[in-house]
């Protein structure tokens, strides 16, 4: 463990090369991550974020599935639909606790924290805040402190690198390092103009798809009206925040938000199949994919970090199902961490994915493969229905890795025309994941 200056917090050795030392943020956003202590004994560390924008923006979110959506999830969808996904100003986030299954003061609490930061810059109802929540369920907020702490935290915005790390760990709650992204881009119609795109998420465990990971903010400068930034998001989260997996659990607070100010000038990006909708598109898509792998990388207790990927499906989604069905196996997942090549759970997990087209999954035509990230020799394990003799020396150096790809081909299915492919980050169970989550309450 080493202590990191900038956020005066101790992060794991293994972990500190994922944290950016700098970055180039978008124009017009300032951020601030200040200490209200949500939880008693969080003494020093901060526990409140706020992103605001100084131009109005427009703003596209995906929220939780889950039924017990959380007051924050209710407030911040309200927002949305009161303003059209028109003139949002802010984002504000506390850790340490969730206001999830809280009732009607939860709501309450919720919407005063909207309330409270729209009156730090003026705003007037409809509320143009967002609200976010992380931590343990079905326990009230101390609102107070947190009311309290806002117009200080609206004080502390800055748009520092500095700022945007402190601002990243305020939102963390189980994670070992605070995840931060940040990129620069142009787009066809002005490729004179240097675009940027930031984004911070939080999670480490209770993270499976719909939507994914607990919380994620994304924030640019490019113009993206509403109409073209919802489908934006939503083909990014689909192929990212929704394609990772650490427990099969999903959140009752999930949110990703996405934030977009046009303080960089040029054109809007007219629709979703413009040049430079496509151009964005792929920029978000790239970015939200290595955003979410971070949330993976600080996995609860995880030693690996593993990509499955299927290829030569007849259809994506299929595909897909296939690739999660793999990861959320915990007989998959703990072989991984005993460094055992048992290729047999993978089999077992693609023969049991439900609700598959007729002639998706052809055993006869179906490999299964290791591939080393250092480019080394692939290790064939099942190749068109047959076992392979397993070279269980060179299976054990593969797995001893932190990084794994596990291929499945389909053989393009019954037809044999199949090309469609998908992929799902996840890593392993370890003894330490169960420690961790028997012990998140005390």
């Amino acid at each position: 463990m080493a202590v990191h200056p900038a956020i005066n917090y101790a992060i794991p050795s293994a972990k500190q090369k994922y944290v950016p030392s700098s970055g180039v943020y978008p124009k017009g956003f300032l951020v601030s991550g200040t200490h209200v202590g949500v939880k008693p004994n969080n003494k020093s560390f901060p526990d409140l974020a706020l992103l605001y924008s100084e131009k109005p923006c427009s703003a596209s979110a995906v929220f939780t599935k889950n039924k017990f959506q959380a007051a924050p999830v209710t407030v911040s969808r309200e927002v949305l639909q009161s303003r059209k996904g028109e003139g949002i100003r802010a984002v504000v986030v506390n850790s340490g606790c969730a206001n999830a299954v809280t009732g009607k003061g939860g709501l309450l609490d919720a919407s005063n924290m909207a309330r409270t930061v729209d009156e730090c810059f003026g705003s007037s109802a409809p509320s143009s805040t967002l609200v976010m929540s992380t931590g343990v369920i079905g326990q009230r907020l101390p609102i107070s402190k947190i009311l309290d702490g806002i117009p200080n935290a609206f004080a502390a915005l800055e748009s520092s690198h500095k700022s945007w790390l402190r601002t990243a760990r305020a939102i963390c709650t189980t994670d070992t390092f605070p995840k931060l992204l940040s990129m620069s881009f142009s787009l066809p119609s002005s490729p004179q103009i240097t675009y940027t795109l930031a984004g911070m998420t939080k999670g480490a465990g209770m993270i499976h798809p719909n939507m994914a990971t607990l919380l994620g903010i994304l924030c640019t400068d490019a113009a993206v009206p509403v109409s073209v930034l919802q489908p934006l998001l939503t083909h990014a989260v689909d192929r990212s925040f929704n394609s990772i997996s650490i427990d099969g659990d999903t959140s009752t607070n999930d949110t990703l938000a996405l934030l977009a100010n046009g303080a960089a000038g040029g054109l809007p990006i007219e629709s979703f199949f413009s040049n430079d909708g496509r151009a964005m598109r792929e920029v978000l898509t790239s970015f939200t994919q290595k955003l979410a792998q971070l949330v993976v990388r600080d996995g609860e207790g995880a030693t690996k970090f593993v990509r499955v990927r299927v290829t030569n499906s007849p259809f994506y989604e299929d595909a897909k199902n296939i690739a999660s069905t793999i990861a959320r196996s915990p007989l998959v997942k703990t072989a991984l961490y005993g460094k055992d090549a048992n290729w047999g759970r993978i089999l077992c997990a693609v023969g049991y994915t439900q609700g598959l087209k007729e002639g998706t999954i052809i055993p006869e035509k179906t490999s299964v493969s290791f591939v080393p990230v250092d480019g080394s020799e692939v290790l064939k394990l099942l190749s068109k229905g047959e076992p392979e003799a397993v070279d269980e020396a060179w299976a054990a150096k593969i797995l001893e890795a932190e990084d794994l790809e596990i291929r499945i081909d389909l053989g393009g299915g019954a037809l044999g025309d199949g090309k469609e492919e998908a992929s799902y980050w996840f890593c392993d169970f370890s003894h330490e994941y169960v420690t961790i989550n028997g012990d998140y309450r005390t």
